[in-house]
């Protein structure tokens, strides 16, 4: 099935009795991304925003370098998944083939298939300075999150990634079974619709792994913030790429793990205009 939610029966016990019913999951479906006709990685994930997957895992992997490389996308329906069709110029079709994949990644994989320790753990993209941000609109960005996820409302099974930005508040959400996709959902949400990612904040409602940096490093975005603890690679990655890591976001505060400085408690022109 390619809908994103499935009622399904199931029998319940409670207190010792039986009772029947229905309960809302999210769908599970293989998503085969190709490129010029050659499966390059099969991954498990919702059925939902896939182009949205298809550009972000592209920008994510460095298959392509903007959405403007791509000649044609197409998503087609099968009888036992969903194939996301890729064309690109010859010359990108060729680099690909050196480094495709061939391990079919269970559900979120971040990085199944990758045959060499070298190519796991290669140094994330450089994110410049940026803006700084207040304790309030940490907290704000990540109350905003809940009630936007459509899909865990309903299953309670999901994870969200999102972007919010201090002038628009939530700028873009996606939400998938596995992280990692919802975070690839997010980066190619921003980059058809030309969002510039300086001025903002990756949300995520999952843990951080080095993948989640990576990610984020090459969405362009300066802060990354996490419902969950990092992993210590995690912290290496997002310090060594410039980004402000801030796990533990829950309601009574958050921490910080690298680049501590673009949080103050003030903004810089509200201070500007108590100096003036």
């Amino acid at each position: 099935m390619h809908v994103p939610v499935q009622a399904i029966d199931r029998e319940i016990w409670r207190d010792g009795v039986a009772s029947e019913g229905t309960r809302l999951i999210p769908e599970e479906t293989p998503l085969a991304l190709t490129y010029n006709g050659g499966t390059y990685a099969v991954m498990m994930g919702t059925p939902q925003n896939l182009e949205d997957f298809a550009v972000g895992f592209s920008l994510d992997e460095g298959v392509i370098k903007s959405v403007d490389d791509f000649k044609s996308l197409e998503v087609v329906r099968l009888d036992d998944g969903i194939e996301l069709r890729m064309w690109l110029d010859e010359e990108k079709a060729a680099r690909i083939n050196e480094r495709r994949r061939h391990i079919a990644g269970p559900t979120g994989c971040g990085i199944c298939g990758i045959d060499s320790i070298a190519e796991a753990v290669r140094p994330a993209a450089v994110v410049p300075p940026g803006q700084t941000f207040t304790p309030e609109q940490i907290m704000t960005a990540m109350h905003s999150i809940a009630p936007l996820q459509s899909i865990n409302v309903q299953t309670r099974a999901v994870h969200a990634a999102a972007f919010w930005s201090p002038s628009n508040g939530i700028v873009a959400l996606r939400e998938d079974v596995g992280r990692h996709n919802a975070l690839d959902k997010l980066a190619g949400a921003l980059a058809r619709s030309r969002t510039e990612a300086s001025g903002g904040l990756v949300l995520l409602t999952s843990r951080v792994s080095v993948e989640m940096a990576q990610k984020t490093a090459a969405i362009g975005a300066p802060v990354l913030v996490a419902v969950s603890a990092p992993t210590a690679l995690a912290v290496r990655t997002a310090e060594a790429a410039g980004i402000t890591l801030i796990a533990i976001a829950r309601s009574d505060g958050f921490e910080v793990f690298t680049h501590q400085g673009r949080i103050t408690a003030r903004r810089a022109q509200e201070i500007i205009d108590v100096v003036a």
